[in-house]
């Protein structure tokens, strides 16, 4: 008997629609990760000279361009990662690797350690002024802060004093205090630009210790009535000097005049050959704060990679952007806390409280976004909901043993591409950020190891790092209190 028209294209309409979904689901579920890729970027990082990439500032054009400020709607300036700064060291790509991770603890440390020092109330004390040279130990209760170890995973470069000098900057959002180090030097660590000669600068000038911004400092010292300052690290590594101020010249974008640096004639650590750090924290001696940033965006490219994206002020986020609530602590206002809910692997959301990531009245908990912390740390309790949902989505790779703080490994050495769990955020507004694999499962040897790129933390505080950025323009809104996550625009 012949099959009815009718019944025949609706049977085939809902085959179509069963493929598609099914297409859909396995879209949602499974995502690919180009292992052969990212195991030629590992291999390409030893090899690369920063001198072919070495960015630099023409000091004519720099003249040219300089302006006030406010008569500049906004701003950017190229940003690059950290080992685009100088040729690694690292014989193999697996050393490179732990070197990152032992700077990775030492940055986690410090941030948890600042915040516990907040909320405890530890403040700034009085101190004795002082007459003889700068001494580290003549400041008390050090503040951990942003570049622990030399932490700091991107910088940019920008122009200080007039005329104007160029120099690479650490980009770090867990800090305010910008510095950089000055002549002359009671003790300067090695740097890949000629230490900062204050007396070459017309526009140089030093802060009294009664100042706004002298006040401002956590801690601060005073002689000959001039302002002191002190960043001090978890790992012992400090900066010490003058609090001053200063133009600072970004690129073809103009010019900011009495910006409050430090001067530093003391520092030491494993710098990494950056002149200082810019901090983009939300305090009051932040660049951000200074200059009275209405917004500001980043785009972090791939840490392997030499190539460079932007640092913006207040420019107009991307139309896409995941958007979601930008929080604050009342007792520490330098980090950014984000409303995150959940999280979600292959599309199923993970069975944890969303207690989880929030900030109680007292300032504990909460999630951070971060610019100098590569790998996102999560509460022991959601970390394990988290790899346990994706390792039992990868039954089908074969597994190894753990590396340093990761527990989740696999060898895809006869892998050039493999099918992945999706994994993504979900935000406080209901939407929800979708990764890319190479975000979450990263080489750690150059022979084919890839590991699972979160980890547990014992502290309240958990941070989304970088390597869960990279890729994506994440967008603060400081006027309106927002956070936006836009992908693929570098």
């Amino acid at each position: 008997m012949a099959q009815h028209p009718f019944l025949f294209l609706f049977t085939i309409f809902v085959a179509l629609l069963h493929l598609a979904f099914s297409r859909s689901l396995s879209e949602t579920t499974y995502t690919l990760l180009d292992v052969s890729a990212a195991l030629d970027q590992a291999q390409a990082v030893l090899n690369f000279d920063p001198e072919t990439l070495k960015p630099s500032l023409d000091q004519q054009q720099v003249q040219q361009v300089q302006q006030i400020f406010a008569n500049s709607s906004s701003f950017s300036l190229q940003l690059h990662s950290r080992d685009s700064l100088y040729r690694t060291s690292h014989k193999d790509y697996k050393s490179l690797v732990l070197s990152r991770l032992e700077r990775e603890s030492a940055r986690v440390d410090s941030l948890t350690t600042k915040l516990q020092l907040a909320l405890t109330g530890v403040k700034r004390s009085d101190l004795q002024p002082m007459e003889t040279e700068l001494r580290p130990e003549d400041f008390s209760t050090p503040i951990v802060s942003g570049m622990s170890q030399g932490s700091g995973e991107y910088f940019s470069r920008v122009s200080v004093g007039q005329p104007a000098k160029p120099f690479s900057m650490v980009l770090d959002t867990g800090s305010d205090v910008n510095w950089l180090q000055c002549k002359p030097c009671t003790d300067c660590y090695q740097q890949s630009d000629p230490i900062f000669d204050p007396s070459s600068s017309s526009s140089y000038k030093p802060l009294s210790c009664a100042s706004q911004q002298c006040t401002s400092l956590d801690n601060a010292g005073c002689r000959n009535d001039h302002c002191l300052y002190q960043v001090a690290y978890g790992d012992g590594s400090y900066t010490v000097g003058d609090l001053v101020t200063e133009t600072l010249s970004f690129g073809n974008s103009g010019a900011v005049n009495d910006v409050a640096l430090g001067c530093g004639h003391e520092n030491e650590g494993l710098f990494v050959g950056a002149a200082g750090l810019l901090g983009l924290g939300g305090g009051p001696l932040s660049l951000t704060s200074q200059i009275k940033a209405s917004s500001f965006s980043y785009c972090l490219v791939d840490r392997d990679s030499s190539k460079s994206s932007t640092l913006e002020f207040n420019s107009v986020p991307p139309g896409d952007s995941v958007t979601t609530a930008l929080l604050r602590n009342s007792k520490l206002r330098t980090f950014y806390y984000v409303g995150l809910t959940g999280m979600s692997v292959g599309g199923q959301p993970l069975s944890f409280p969303s207690s989880q990531f929030q900030m109680d009245a007292s300032g504990n908990g909460g999630i951070i976004v971060d610019s100098g912390t590569p790998i996102t740390r999560l509460q022991t309790q959601a970390y394990n909901s988290l790899r346990d949902a994706f390792v039992s989505m990868t039954q089908h790779l074969p597994a190894t043993s753990g590396v340093a703080l990761f527990d989740t490994c696999y060898d895809l050495s006869s892998q050039k591409s493999v099918r992945v769990p999706t994994v993504s955020f979900q935000f406080s507004d209901g939407k929800s950020l979708l990764l890319p694999a190479k975000n979450y499962l990263i080489p750690v040897e150059s022979d084919g190891t890839f590991c699972f790129a979160f980890a547990p933390t014992t502290s309240s505080l958990s941070i989304i790092g970088t390597v869960q950025q990279q890729g994506t323009r994440v967008s603060f809104d400081l006027a309106n209190s927002r956070l936006g996550f836009s992908s693929n625009k570098c």
